[in-house]
């Protein structure tokens, strides 16, 4: 794993307010996001988070590009997707805490932002409304992955059962 440099800065409101986390918020609730969450970056090939490693982190990139890679056997690691600018990592883990299925690196100097389930949670007294939109925002995100997730899985059936004569 490559040696850590990631540093941290500051994340504005008009970077939640463009973000999918920010899309049914108001400019206050932008604002009060913009509080709790933390920024990072990390140079090409960082890792954000390994396979198997467990945490309550949801992450939004802000700049850059980052490759969701699973380990295939033999050290070998398979390229499963390429996450850009407004895409979310961690939603399953944030949720539930479950261990990530595959882990994430950085192909170029790139930016997250994350947010915590415990700040997530210690905004639900005094916003309850921010922690539903931020709610439906990530379920939005799963639904979407869970469709082209099902539209790949009829696709390869088709193609190795050669159905519908479509191949």
């Amino acid at each position: 794993m490559p040696e850590s440099t990631t540093s941290e800065f500051i994340i504005s409101p008009e970077v939640i307010k463009a973000s999918p986390l920010g899309l049914e918020l108001s400019d206050a609730q932008c604002r009060r996001l913009a509080k709790v969450v933390s920024a990072s970056g990390l140079e090409h090939g960082e890792l954000l988070f390994e396979e198997g490693h467990r945490d309550d982190a949801l992450h939004v990139v802000t700049r850059g590009s980052f490759e969701v890679v699973k380990e295939a056997g033999g050290g070998d690691m398979v390229s499963l997707q390429v996450l850009h600018e407004g895409d979310m990592i961690g939603q399953m883990g944030f949720i539930d805490g479950v261990e990530h299925s595959a882990g994430v690196r950085a192909l170029n100097n790139s930016e997250v932002f994350t947010l915590s389930r415990q700040d997530m949670e210690e905004l639900l007294p005094e916003d309850p409304d921010l922690v539903y939109k931020v709610m439906r925002a990530i379920i939005r995100t799963i639904h979407t992955i869970l469709r082209r997730m099902n539209i790949q899985y009829v696709e390869l059936t088709n193609y190795i059962a050669k159905d519908h004569g479509r191949y």
